[in-house]
């Protein structure tokens, strides 16, 4: 399932269905998940570990909130649905919106992809931007309350277990109990709610776990009033090492510089440069090199695996439970999907509310967000399976997909039509599948003698 086949929000779709929900992470889908909610229970509580500040500033919670970041399309329209005007507010606040057909410039299996016929718009910013907008507009709904500097300790459940009744949370030292009809779990790879289901006589979800070994060090820099340009250079067997170049709010690239499999870039400015060198395609280190620092300072952060919780295969869950973003499915971040996999399955929490309440909520939702993460899922890991190195469950087609990939992005060089179809389906616009599709099939296979 992608942004084609999400049903959109209809705000007119849910009546009231509970007194007081209850979501732990104010994450980006912790705070969409909180957005919905607000149309059915008369009250929302998010409950937030890290300190309320009232500038975009990055998190503890949100270790990747310091990279490189874009909103694809897949998230783009679903946050305009949820927040009108969101689009309008981010560039006010100085994030951008280029075209990833003509200014996003993507270096893979060693070229540059030809611009597309038609504009594909896509909002870039720091992820501290894309979240506070999304955080201050929940914040100022009717009934809605963040809760900042509260610890997440337990579930309330009844007696035997089968119903999450609310939270136990803790706050400077004191505990209290949090009562809800529904509790969203939003804590991210974190998440203690695998072992709560093994503790209570649940069968934990099984997990799939692909392991990449990545790092990414990320420099900030001036950008220069006139260049709206972003770079991409993908890893490309046997070269374990990329980048990506977006440009920010205030004038700012952030270089986000990344290895696979152990080969992680240093945080010292002279040492990224080194390693920025070693890549081919647009030229990083000359950026790194030529424009101003914003800082010495070097962010970076280590992400052993994909990882994902079969929570669709469980023949028994609570009621009165949902379990939403990296707390399902996390992904190795160079694909740039969490944002849009956080705002469709706000979607599917959504229509799984109006079409059948609170009853049998959780599985309901693990269900219709099975097909919502089975794109991203087999893009991030089929990626990352070009690489010998890589260890985990590989799905099955992953070999000729990626062999057909490679062909396609190889005639993507000189066909514009093929860049853009590439971009639709990993912006998550489209399915996998449009790729196979005649006219796309037939210039991937057409002679090169025979031109476009």
């Amino acid at each position: 399932m992608t942004l084609a086949t999400v049903p959109r929000y209809d705000p007119d779709r849910i009546a009231v269905r509970g007194e007081h929900a209850v979501v732990v992470g104010a994450s980006m889908a912790g705070l969409l998940a909180a957005r919905v909610l607000a149309d059915g229970f008369e009250t929302v509580t998010i409950v937030e570990r890290d300190s309320e500040s009232d500038e975009p500033v990055a998190r503890h919670g949100v270790p990747q909130g310091r990279h490189a970041h874009l909103l694809e399309e897949a998230g783009r329209a679903p946050l305009e649905d949820l927040f009108p005007g969101y689009g309008e507010e981010l560039l006010s606040a100085g994030g951008l919106i280029i075209d990833m057909l003509s200014e996003f410039v993507s270096y893979q299996k060693g070229g540059v992809l030809a611009n597309g016929p038609t504009r594909l718009p896509t909002y870039f910013a720091t992820r501290p931007l894309f979240e506070a907008i999304v955080r201050r507009r929940v914040a100022e709904l009717d009934g809605v309350e963040i809760q900042y500097d509260h610890r997440y300790v337990d579930y309330l459940a009844d007696g035997d277990a089968t119903t999450v009744e609310g939270i136990v949370v803790e706050n400077e030292g004191s505990e209290r109990e949090l009562p809800a009809d529904l509790v969203v779990d939003a804590t991210g790879r974190t998440s203690r709610t695998p072992t709560w289901l093994d503790e209570h006589g649940y069968v934990a979800p099984a997990v799939d776990e692909v392991q990449v070994d990545v790092a990414y060090s990320t420099a900030v820099i001036e950008r220069p009033a006139d260049d709206r340009r972003a770079f991409f250079v993908e890893p490309d067997p046997p070269r374990t090492r990329g980048a990506a170049v977006f440009p920010a709010e205030d004038g700012r690239w952030l270089v986000s510089v990344l290895g696979l499999h152990g080969d992680h870039p240093p945080t010292e400015p002279e040492k990224l440069k080194a390693f920025a060198a070693s890549l081919p395609g647009p030229d990083i280190e000359g950026l790194l090199d030529t424009q101003p620092w914003v800082s010495d300072e070097i962010a970076h952060y280590p992400f052993p695996s994909n990882r994902r919780y079969r929570y669709e295969d469980l023949d028994r869950f609570p009621e009165g439970l949902v379990v939403i973003g990296d707390a399902i499915a996390s992904f190795n971040p160079i694909y740039g999907q969490g944002m849009s996999v956080a705002a469709l399955e706000a979607l599917v929490l959504h229509h799984a509310l109006a079409t059948g309440g609170l009853t049998d909520l959780g599985r309901r939702f693990f269900d219709r967000c099975e097909g919502i993460l089975d794109v991203p899922w087999s893009i991030a890991v089929g990626g990352d399976f070009e690489f010998p190195q890589t260890e985990g469950s590989k799905p099955r087609g992953t070999d000729f997909l990626n062999w057909y990939l490679a062909r396609l992005i190889r005639k993507a060089h000189t066909d514009g039509e093929l860049t853009e179809a590439l971009f639709r389906v990993f912006m998550m616009e489209r399915s996998p599948t449009s790729l196979f599709r005649p006219s796309v099939v037939g210039r991937v296979f057409k002679p090169a003698s025979l031109g476009k």
